[in-house]
């Protein structure tokens, strides 16, 4: 298996393309802002077609790229309903701060030709590869992470988490359409129950893996001793 990926934009937003290996159709995840670029060098270096764009929410630092990269590879984007106003209007998921960073500019943003919505649990095949859709609200009402086999060096499964977990963190709660007690909700119901070997490729910041967040996150440790939360949070 094939995982390639690199920070994108000014927000450092971990972009990812996975295929079965070189020579393939592939799947790009969250393209955020100045991905294309580097998702051309990794199609060009590795000889891939990219067949679907997964985005893990509507944030415009995850999908500022979505409509160029599905457009320049007839690509289909996949995103949950609950944020799929987002890919015409990603300014109404924004903190005013950033709004307010992004003001003179002239930015437009439309869906892009082909666009799929995801439904939690179902199974997408796509470039030969199996995603399990996980629907966890909380950092947006139709934030996703998507599960795919691994079954290499004691891996069973490779989660693309996006704003959802991190290393020693979780997502902010504190934007537009953010919901504190949805992400506890999302965190106890779709990550505590899995397994310890399965790595998690976050939406920003470094990998990690579910044992290691189980005993080191504070936010999953206050969740197993006593529910409580408020610690500081990350992600745009």
């Amino acid at each position: 298996m094939l995982i390639a990926a690199f920070p994108a934009g000014p927000w450092g937003t971990n972009c990812y393309v996975a295929a079965t290996g070189a020579g393939a159709e592939c799947v790009v995840i969250d393209p955020g802002k100045d991905a294309a670029s580097g998702v051309a060098d990794v199609v060009r270096e590795h000889n891939l077609k990219p067949v679907a764009v997964l985005l893990t929410h509507g944030h415009v630092d995850h999908m500022w790229s979505v409509t160029p990269v599905a457009g320049a590879y007839d690509a289909t984007a996949w995103i949950h309903p609950g944020d799929r106003h987002l890919l015409a209007d990603p300014m109404a998921g924004m903190s005013a701060e950033t709004v307010s960073m992004m003001l003179g500019g002239k930015y437009t943003f439309t869906e892009p030709d082909k666009v799929e919505e995801l439904v939690d649990g179902a199974t997408l095949d796509l470039a030969g590869l199996q995603f399990v859709v996980d629907h966890t609200p909380g950092h947006t009402a139709g934030s996703v992470v998507f599960r795919t086999p691994y079954g290499d060096q004691d891996i069973s499964e490779l989660m693309f988490s996006g704003d959802l977990l991190f290393q020693g963190s979780i997502g902010r709660t504190d934007l537009p359409g953010g919901d504190h007690a949805a992400m506890l909700r999302s965190l106890t119901e779709k990550v505590l129950p899995l397994a310890d070997d399965i790595v998690v490729l976050p939406g920003h910041g470094d990998q990690t893996s579910i044992g290691r967040e189980r005993v080191t996150n504070p936010f999953l440790l206050d969740l197993v001793d006593s529910g409580s939360a408020g610690r500081v949070t990350r992600g745009l």
